[in-house]
């Protein structure tokens, strides 16, 4: 018996861990005002493989089946699709709206460290918002959970439209544009030998695929000088860069946030702003997250492109960030009060003397009839309980329990409420 090959059970210090990285965004999430939602894992697959969803490459890791009505499903690969579904089913909504999920979602693709086939995403979306006031809160978002998460990273960003009217000043032709957008994302997996070697086989001109790889070469001091590198400076795609750049430097983001000229990100749905989130130090590889803009989605998915729902989201990785927090010293959480039966039947005081504790908020633990107080005690010292209660038959029938203190090592006789109090006071 074993798992499904990339699929995970976590307990333990590693979920101490997870949890802990998903109440850092959760609390994030609801500071920064967005509303949860939880949507469905199974989906239509028409819906998950419509030319306005992920892409190729990604439908080719979609997860497929056929239920019993012999419809054709699919197993969401992201939370955006499904996000976007229940915006298109929901007219009712009102605008802006920010949403956030965690969630897990599944892949078919090749298995890692930091990629996994079963995996949580922790998403944040708003509609509503066409400036690059959403782009910036959502970067804002990720910098500071990065920061309480105690990672150093660098989120790299560029604008869709603005590389493809660089490569449209290059000669690129409309038709390639997006083929070769996702090749230039890959310049650092590949480096520039391999970039040319995926150009020669686009059917461009020598000629144009030789301007393509000069300017992966030409230095990128500012985004200023960019623009002007690559003849763009005056297009869409560059005034909207160019107001998110100064947006970012007055925020103080700008030593965070840099701007990746040949950054496009592998789903086609993205239309301007993309960002993606990596390790600072550069000694793990692979995304910690990433997000952009998609403002087509929804209008397409209900059948009417001429409304505009303006979209940005921004997705983290838990499996990568998972990656670099595990080999951190982490506590796994204790009780604050193990509570121990002394001799003879003592199941029924001790659970109701439990259930006093638990619904004052103790997180309280009973030791199992039978073992030796001497090896009970020893173990609550070097879990690091403070609290021990015992209760045998004289405490029982007194309505009373002993309440020991292992750090000042005194012990007092007590009702059970007032072991609650006093437990508490000493907080």
């Amino acid at each position: 018996m074993q798992n499904v090959k990339g699929t995970y059970d976590f307990f333990g210090k590693e979920q101490t861990i997870r949890r802990k990285v998903e109440t850092t965004l959760r609390q994030l999430f609801e500071a920064y005002d967005f509303d949860e939602m939880n949507s469905t894992t199974l989906n239509e697959l028409d819906l998950l493989a419509s030319k306005y969803a992920g892409g190729e490459e990604i439908l080719k890791e979609m997860y497929q089946l056929t239920d019993q009505g012999e419809r054709k499903l699919g197993l969401r690969y992201d939370l955006t699709i499904p996000f976007a579904k229940v915006i298109a089913l929901n007219p009712g909504i009102e605008f802006p709206y920010k949403r956030y999920e965690i969630g897990k979602v599944f892949r078919d693709g090749p298995v890692k460290k930091g990629r996994l086939r079963e995996f949580l995403q922790c998403d944040a979306d708003v509609v509503g918002i066409a400036g690059p006031q959403a782009e910036a809160e959502l970067m804002q978002l990720a910098a500071e959970a990065f920061r309480r998460l105690e990672i150093p990273v660098i989120i790299r960003w560029n604008n869709r439209k603005l590389l493809g009217e660089t490569l449209e000043c290059l000669g690129v032709p409309t038709a390639l544009r997006s083929s070769v957008m996702l090749t230039l994302d890959k310049l650092d997996k590949i480096g520039r030998d391999g970039v040319l070697r995926e150009l020669a086989g686009k059917e461009l001109a020598a000629s144009v695929a030789e301007s393509i790889v000069r300017l992966t070469e030409a230095p990128v001091e500012t985004f200023e000088d960019w623009v002007k590198a690559c003849g763009a400076e005056n297009g869409d795609g560059a005034n909207e860069a160019r107001t998110l750049a100064r947006l970012l430097e007055r925020l103080g983001l700008d030593s965070v946030c840099r701007f990746d000229p040949f950054l496009a990100r592998g789903l086609s749905f993205y239309t301007g702003t993309v960002y993606e989130i990596f390790d600072a130090s550069g000694s793990f590889t692979s995304s910690l997250g990433g997000g952009g803009r998609y403002d087509n989605i929804i209008g397409q998915l209900v059948e009417r492109p001429d409304i505009a729902y303006p979209t940005v989201g921004l997705s983290f990785g838990m499996e990568s960030i998972m990656a670099m927090l595990a080999e951190r010293e982490t506590e796994i959480p204790q009780p604050k009060v193990l509570i121990v039966p002394i001799g003879g039947d003592m199941i029924a005081p001790v659970l109701e003397t439990a259930a006093l504790l638990r619904a004052g908020g103790i997180r309280t633990a009973v030791e199992p009839i039978g073992r030796k107080l001497k090896k009970t005690l020893a173990s609550a010292s070097v879990r690091g309980i403070r609290w021990v209660i015992l209760i045998g038959e004289n405490e029982a029938a007194a309505g009373q329990v002993q309440l020991k203190d292992m750090a000042e090592k005194s012990e007092q006789l007590l009702a059970p409420a007032e072991a609650l109090k006093r437990i508490r006071d000493a907080d």
